[in-house]
């Protein structure tokens, strides 16, 4: 079982995604209401090499040399991946030893009004930050950012990263009603989105349980809206995720993989179908056998039940 590597997943947006995971869970500039890998542990700004460079090529090496090629390799996982200050050596060696691989970023932006850190990955293929508020208040209210961030230096980052970024902006709003749904912060974020001028927003909404209770997912008619409302040319709503059974790159370690997905990000039996192209009678007794070892717990969510591991103190 790898530690800082996991997947492949089928990504909506990415295809069959191979994770890099670069922080501990769950280290992060912000502390997003609706995050589903749950509330941020250590909300900061602070860079440093959160998870040691040597290994994450090691494991990186060992998975290409032995698997089936996925569509992107992508930085994500459990926290903000820029935080890590060699997300550019990692990404150098990949580009140096990997070339035929697309390489994508999962950020939240907030720390590219940082040069040094735009220069970094300057060699990604696609960058997907995310911007969900374009006012102090909703920032604090939504994304309950690190206590120096501010919402004017995240969009300016974003301005900057997009005159600069040679490769694909895929620019991700995330509509949470009851929050940033007004039409004031609509109108903002509209004013923001089209000074960024990225290669396309994409419309998200809740999927899994967010860090708190009671939220709710905006409708298919509110994202119809939204979209109306922001008025860019190349704004999707993103769209379910592939079923694994189609694709090339897959793997046969079955009760680690569900771990591995489910610690990151909980799942339904159905997402899990997808993810590991199995029948749900035989995820089933996966999931019977890691719940009766006390490794997953269960709760219910919009789609239904709900499969996540159970922290080890």
């Amino acid at each position: 079982m790898f530690k800082f590597i996991f997947g492949p997943v089928p990504s909506r947006r990415l295809g069959m995604s191979l994770g890099v995971d670069l922080v501990p869970r769950k280290v992060c500039s912000l502390d997003c209401v609706y995050c589903e890998v749950g509330t941020t542990t250590k909300l900061t700004t602070d860079r440093m090499e959160y998870v040691p460079y040597d290994k994450v090529v090691n494991e990186l090496t060992e998975y290409l040399e032995n698997n089936p090629s996925p569509d992107f390799v992508t930085f994500s996982g459990y926290g903000e991946p820029l935080l890590n200050s060699r997300i550019g050596d990692v990404l150098k060696f990949l580009k140096d030893n990997y070339p035929q691989l697309k390489i994508a970023i999962l950020t939240n932006g907030t720390l590219l009004s940082d040069i040094n850190i735009r220069a970094e990955i300057m060699d990604a293929d696609v960058v997907l930050p995310s911007i969900d508020a374009a006012t102090d208040q909703i920032f604090k209210k939504l994304n309950r950012p690190e206590k120096h961030l501010k919402v004017e230096k995240h969009i300016e980052g974003l301005i900057e990263f997009s005159k600069e970024f040679k490769g694909q902006i895929w620019l991700e709003v995330f509509i949470l009603p009851g929050y940033n749904d007004s039409n004031n912060e609509l109108c903002a974020l509209k004013k923001a989105i089209h000074q960024i001028n990225p290669t396309s927003v994409q419309l998200n909404t809740l999927d899994r349980p967010g860090a708190i209770e009671g939220l709710h997912p905006a409708t298919p008619e509110q994202l119809e809206y939204v979209k109306e409302i922001l008025d860019f040319e190349h704004t999707t709503i993103v769209a379910a995720a592939a079923t694994r059974k189609t694709a090339k790159a897959y793997r046969d370690d079955k009760e680690s993989a569900i771990l591995e997905t489910i610690a990151r990000r909980p799942c339904t039996v159905h997402d899990l179908r997808d993810i590991m192209g199995l029948h749900i009678n035989e995820i089933n007794k996966y999931l019977d056998v890691l719940e009766a070892n006390g490794k997953i717990t269960t709760e219910f969510g919009e789609r239904g039940m709900f499969y996540r591991t159970i922290n080890e103190k």
